[in-house]
């Protein structure tokens, strides 16, 4: 995903085809990223599905991801190396493109070249089984039933390798956890639990909070950590901008100046063709609940933390990015500081969480902060200083906020 923090920073080789672009170059992106998540203390991180360039474009078969990844086989060792040192846990989530239960065959097919490259991406970067693939099951197409059964039949034709990191995720339109729930019965893909879409599309019988992260968390056999998404919806109004058209206006006919030289009475000019006016108004635009907000509210953090049954890697899904993480970090710790002190953050491999969400222990178990202060150290800025484009308010001396 995009780093907006530190200036921002470049993820992907995103040049056209015609200029030759390489996994190569994301990976020099990437080695860049490694050290930004390293310094601001980030260890969860999600990989953009573009990382291979053109990777399995069907027209583009010099692209292949295969071909790609094996010429980078060591520089993709040495990330993974890296990412695991500081404890930094990563996944990837294709884009709304990715649809495995799509009735038409060349889509399907598509899609699953998609979901195979981000698996043996993972794979050679030497992640665990807690590195994901995170899909959603797709479009209804008139007919929930017989999509549900097109999206197991697709998955099964995964490889093995790729069955193993692709995970399925409850969205806010079409499919809600209890569908899900079903697709891990009938072919055990672990669910991911998204706080947002449950709230927009709640399933009947695990309404509750509790309820649906016990369902989903089911699905994560010991040791693996479950993975939740968080994010608020967007409420604020937006000033957009569009076009207006009025009606069009006929320019008159141009004058002309009869010449002894004509030798009939000329015919009438046509007149020009109407010409519209063009101008643009301002309007006010309301969001719709499904969309995300650009900062998570941390009360929505609160509940979600506090409701998790055992410890779980929480991605904050927030138009932000990063710095909305580091933000939250700093709500957390002004309205519950006991629970911002559960985050598990740096420390070596395999005993530090995502502090692209918060890692948060189930009640009566230790904490474990990987060799850290058993008090959390944040920032002593605000992290929204880091991106130019962001100011961060902060009190008036001797006044109120």
């Amino acid at each position: 995903m995009k780093v907006l923090g530190e200036g921002g920073l470049p993820t992907v080789d995103a040049r056209r085809w015609q200029n030759e672009p390489h996994l190569s170059r994301s990976l020099d992106y990437l080695e860049v990223v490694a050290d930004s998540l390293d310094r601001r203390d980030l260890r969860m991180y999600r990989l953009s599905s573009n990382t291979v360039p053109y990777g399995t474009h069907p027209d583009l078969p010099r692209f292949d991801f295969r071909r790609q990844i094996r010429s980078c086989r060591a520089r993709l060792h040495r990330l993974g190396a890296r990412f695991r040192a500081a404890g930094v846990r990563i996944s990837t989530h294709p884009g709304q493109y990715v649809v495995i239960n799509g009735p038409e065959p060349d889509l399907v097919r598509k899609s699953l070249r998609d979901l195979e490259q981000d698996a043996l991406l993972l794979d050679e970067l030497g992640a665990g089984l807690d590195a994901v693939v995170v899909v959603h099951v797709g479009g209804v197409y008139g007919d929930r039933a017989a999509a549900l059964d097109r999206w197991a039949r697709a998955y099964d034709r995964l490889s093995a390798r790729a069955r193993a990191r692709v995970v399925v995720e409850n969205d806010e339109l079409c499919f809600d956890l209890s569908d899900v729930m079903e697709l891990h019965r009938r072919t055990g893909v672990r669910v991911v639990f998204d706080y947002h879409h449950h709230r927009c599309k709640p399933a009947g019988g695990l309404e509750s909070l509790p309820s649906a992260l016990a369902a989903a968390f089911a699905t994560w056999p010991d040791p693996q950590r479950p993975k939740v998404h968080l994010s608020s919806p967007r409420t604020e109004l937006r000033l957009v901008k569009r076009p207006i058209r009025s009606r069009p206006v006929a320019r008159a006919a141009p004058r002309r100046t009869v010449t002894s030289r004509d030798t009939a009475t000329p015919a009438a000019a046509a007149p020009e063709a109407p010409r519209s006016r063009k101008r643009v108004e301002t309007v006010l635009v309301a969001p719709t609940v499904d969309q995300h907000a650009d900062l998570p509210s941390p009360w929505d953090a609160i509940e979600l933390l506090r409701a998790l049954p055992r410890a779980a890697d929480v991605m904050v899904e927030a138009k932000a990015k990063d710095v909305a993480v580091l933000w939250l970090r700093t709500q957390l710790e002004r309205l519950d500081p006991a629970l911002a002190a559960a985050e598990e953050r740096s420390g070596p491999a395999g005993e530090s969480a995502a502090a692209g969400g918060a890692a948060a222990p189930a009640a009566g178990r230790p904490r474990r902060h990987a060799g850290r202060a058993a008090a959390v150290r944040f920032p002593q800025a605000s992290p929204l200083s880091e991106h130019p484009a962001i100011v961060a308010d902060r009190p008036r001396k001797g006044g109120r906020a």
